[in-house]
C-alpha cells in the first residue's frame, strides 16, 4: 500500500499482492515456520451480519452502510465492504489493516485469504482479529472509476490537471465527500458495527495518514498504532518539499558500502545535475518499444524525479538507475529512456487495484494549497506562482522551482471549488503504544516523516531499516521489521526509542555496473565480458515485473515464464552485436538474487558458444571452442 502523489504517476499497488511479495514470503515463512495458525474466536461482532467470504477460507464478509454526507444536507448512502479474519489462538484484540494510495481498498489490498499476506499479518499481529474494509470510492465500496485519468500514465501537469477536473465532473457534487476525514468517520462506523470498543491501527503509506486521522478523531477508541512508511496527517505537501529535500540523502545512502561501485561516482549529485539539466532541455532518444519497433521517448526533469521515486518499490529500477543516469550524463541516454518506458508500463493499473479518481478526490480535498477552498480555478495559478516565489532557499532541495510540479498543487489546480484544506480533528495523539517503521531507501515517504510523527505520541518508537524502500514489512528480506512489530505486540520488544536494524538489506537485484558497448572485435575475453554484463542487466530487467515482454537495449526480448520464477532470453542484446539466448531460473531471492541456467551466445561482434550460469554468478563453458570461466 503506497502513497500515490497525483501530480505524477508514481508507482502504485500493494507490494504484497505481487510476485515480489510471493518471493519475499518464502523467506519470511522460514521466520514464521514455528507458528501454528489455528482458527480462533475473535471479538464480539453483534452489530454486523457476517458470512463466509467466497473463496477465502476462515474469512467472514459483511457490509456496513454509512451516510454519504454525515451532516444530512445531501442524501444517499455508501455500502462499505468489510472482511474479518478471526484471531488465531488466544484473542488479544482487533487490528484494522489500512491500505494506501489513497485509492486502494484495504480488503482487496491485504487479501486475508490463505496466502502470504494473511500469514504475514498473523505473524506480526499474533492473537489479533484482523479487519480490512474497502474505503468509500475503492474496491467493492462504490468504486470511483474515471477511465481517461486511470489510463493516462504520462503527460504534462496541465494535461493531468485537466483529466482530474474532468473526473471531478464525472463524480459530480458528491466529490466533496471523499476526504480523509470522511474515511476516518467510516472507519469508526465499521468499528461500532463490529461491536468493538478499542481497535489497533496498522497503516501503510497513505494508510498511516488515515490511521493518524482516526487517532486524532477518535482517541478513546484506539488501543495501539503501528505505522509503515509514514505520511504525516498534514500531508500531502502541495509542492512535495519533504520528498525533494530528502531525495539526495536517500540516494546517497542507497549507494553506501560500495553498492554502486562502478556505476556512478556520486549517485545523488548526478541525479540532481541531470534533473535540472533536462528540465531546461528535455532528454530525447530512440529505444525499442514493447512491440519490437523503434520509438522516440522524451523525458524532462519532473519525469526523471517521478521515475527515481518509483525506485523505492521496483528492484529492477533501483538496480539500473545509477548506471543509466551516469550514462545519460555522458551522452548515452538510451538506457535511461528505456527504463523510463519500463516504469510507465508498470504504472498501468485498474481502478479496482487503485482508483485514481478516488485518489484525486481525496488529495484535492485534503491538500493544504496556497489558495482558499472557495478560490475559483482560474485564480489559483497566481496563488501557486506567488507561493513558489516566496519559498526560502533550499525549500525544494537542490532542484529548481520547476520541481514543485511533482506535488499536488498543480494537479488540483483545476479541481472544482471547493478544493483543499478539509480539516481533520484537532485532538492530540492518544497515549497508547505506537511504533513506526520506515525504510532507509524510502523516497516517497522519507525517514524524516517518521521521525516527525512518532514524537507526537507520548510512547512512540521508531525503527529504520537501511536499504529497504517503501512498504517496509513486505519488502524487508531480513525479517528485522516483521520481528520488531511482533515483539512489540507480544510485549517482549527490547529496543531504544529510535532503533535501526543491525544490517542494511542489500538490493535484491544486483546493481548494474555499466551498460556494455559493442566489442571492437570478436574476441573471447570481450565477448565473455559483455555476456556477463548482459546477464546482470537482464536479471535487473526481470525484476521490473513488466506486464509485457521486455525488449533488450539493442534488440531481442525477455519473457517471464508462466511459473513466474524464470525468464527466457531470445537474442537479447544489451550491446550491439552480442546476442544472448537461453533460460534463467531464480534459485534464491537473496538478496541479492541468484539465477542458474544455460545460454547460447551469437552475433556479429561475438565469439559464439554456450555458457552455463551458476547460482554463484560464475559463467563456464566454451566460446569459439575455447574453455572459459568467469564471474559476472
Amino acid at each position: 500500500m503506497l502513497q500515490f502523489r497525483s501530480g505524477y504517476r508514481a508507482k502504485t499497488g500493494y507490494t504484497g499482492a505481487g510476485t515480489l511479495a510471493c518471493l519475499v514470503g518464502r523467506r519470511l515463512l522460514v521466520v514464521a515456520a514455528a507458528l501454528a495458525f489455528l482458527a480462533g474466536a475473535g471479538e464480539a461482532r453483534a452489530a454486523i451480519g457476517l458470512s463466509p467470504c467466497p473463496g477465502k477460507s476462515a474469512v467472514e464478509c459483511g457490509t456496513v452502510t454509512v451516510p454519504l454526507d454525515r451532516t444530512g444536507a445531501t442524501g444517499g448512502t455508501i455500502a462499505l465492504h468489510v472482511e474479518v479474519l478471526p484471531a488465531a489462538g488466544t484473542a488479544r484484540g482487533v487490528m484494522f489493516l489500512i491500505a494506501g494510495g489513497p485509492g486502494q481498498g484495504s480488503a482487496g489490498s491485504f487479501d486475508l485469504g490463505p496466502g502470504f499476506s494473511r500469514q504475514l499479518m498473523q505473524y506480526m499481529f499474533p492473537g489479533y482479529t484482523l479487519v480490512a474494509f474497502d474505503n468509500r470510492g475503492t474496491g467493492q465500496s462504490g468504486l470511483i472509476d474515471c477511465p481517461p485519468l486511470q489510463k493516462t500514465v504520462t503527460g504534462s501537469v496541465e494535461v493531468e490537471a485537466r483529466l482530474a477536473a474532468d473526473c471531478a465532473n464525472t463524480i459530480g457534487p458528491t466529490r466533496v465527500f471523499y476526504s480523509t476525514r470522511d474515511h476516518a468517520d467510516d472507519m469508526d462506523a465499521v468499528r461500532a458495527a463490529l461491536g468493538v470498543d478499542k481497535i489497533g491501527l496498522y497503516g501503510v503509506s497513505y494508510g498511516t495518514k488515515l490511521a493518524l486521522a482516526y487517532a486524532m478523531g477518535y482517541p478513546t477508541h484506539v488501543e495501539r498504532v503501528a505505522l509503515d512508511s509514514v505520511v504525516p496527517a498534514e500531508d500531502p505537501d502541495p509542492f512535495d518539499k519533504n520528498v525533494l529535500q530528502e531525495m539526495p540523502g536517500t540516494l546517497a545512502r542507497f549507494c553506501a558500502n560500495g553498492v554502486c561501485k562502478g556505476a556512478t561516482p556520486n549517485y545523488a549529485a548526478e541525479v540532481v545535475l541531470l534533473a535540472n539539466r533536462i528540465e531546461a532541455k528535455p532528454l530525447r532518444g530512440k529505444i525499442i518499444g514493447g512491440n519490437g519497433k523503434a520509438k522516440t521517448v522524451v523525458m524532462n526533469g519532473e519525469e526523471l524525479l517521478a521515475m527515481m521515486i518509483d525506485a523505492d518499490l521496483t528492484p529492477g529500477l533501483a538496480a539500473e538507475a545509477p548506471a543509466a543516469v551516469h550514462a545519460a550524463l555522458h551522452g548515452n541516454p538510451r538506457p535511461l529512456l528505456r527504463i523510463y518506458d519500463f516504469d510507465l508500463m508498470t504504472n498501468e493499473l485498474s481502478a479496482q487495484d487503485l482508483s485514481f479518481g478516488l485518489n484525486a478526490a481525496t488529495n484535492c480535498a485534503d491538500g493544504r494549497f496556497p489558495w482558499a477552498p472557495a478560490t475559483p480555478p482560474a485564480n489559483r495559478r497566481a496563488a501557486i506562482d506567488t507561493a513558489i516565489a516566496n519559498l526560502p532557499p533550499g525549500a525544494l532541495g537542490p532542484f529548481g522551482n520547476w520541481a514543485a510540479k511533482i506535488g499536488t498543487a498543480y494537479f488540483c489546480e483545476q479541481w472544482p471549488t471547493p478544493a483543499g484544506n478539509t480539516p481533520l480533528a484537532g485532538n492530540a495523539m492518544p497515549d497508547v503504544p505506537m511504533i513506526a517503521v520506515d525504510g532507509g531507501f524510502d523516497l516517497r515517504t522519507p525517514v524524516a516523516n517518521a521521525e516527525k510523527v512518532y514524537k507526537q505520541f507520548p510512547h512512540g518508537q521508531l525503527l529504520v531499516v537501511p536499504g529497504v524502500g517503501h512498504s517496509v514489512t513486505t519488502a524487508d528480506f531480513s525479517g528485522c521489521s516483521q520481528n520488531y512489530v511482533r515483539q512489540w505486540i507480544l510485549g517482549t520488544l527490547n529496543a531504544p526509542i529510535e532503533a535501526q536494524c543491525a544490517k542494511r538489506v542489500q538490493p535484491v537485484a544486483k546493481v548494474v555496473k555499466v551498460f556494455p558497448k559493442r566489442p571492437t572485435r570478436a574476441a573471447v575475453p570481450s565477448t565473455l565480458k559483455v555476456v556477463g554484463q548482459t546477464l546482470r542487466e537482464a536479471e535487473a530487467t526481470w525484476w521490473f515485473f513488466l506486464p509485457r515482454t521486455a525488449r533488450g537495449l539493442f534488440g531481442g526480448k525477455l519473457a517471464t515464464t508462466k511459473s513466474g520464477d524464470s525468464f527466457v532470453l531470445t537474442r537479447y542484446a544489451a550491446a550491439p552485436g552480442v546476442l544472448v539466448s537461453g533460460k534463467l531460473t531464480l534459485v534464491d531471492v537473496g538478496p541479492p538474487s541468484t539465477f542458474k541456467g544455460t545460454v547460447k551466445v551469437s552475433g556479429s561482434a561475438a565469439v559464439g558458444g554456450t555458457l552455463k550460469v551458476a547460482k554463484n554468478g560464475k559463467l563456464t563453458g566454451a566460446l569459439g571452442g575455447r574453455h572459459v570461466s568467469a564471474r559476472y
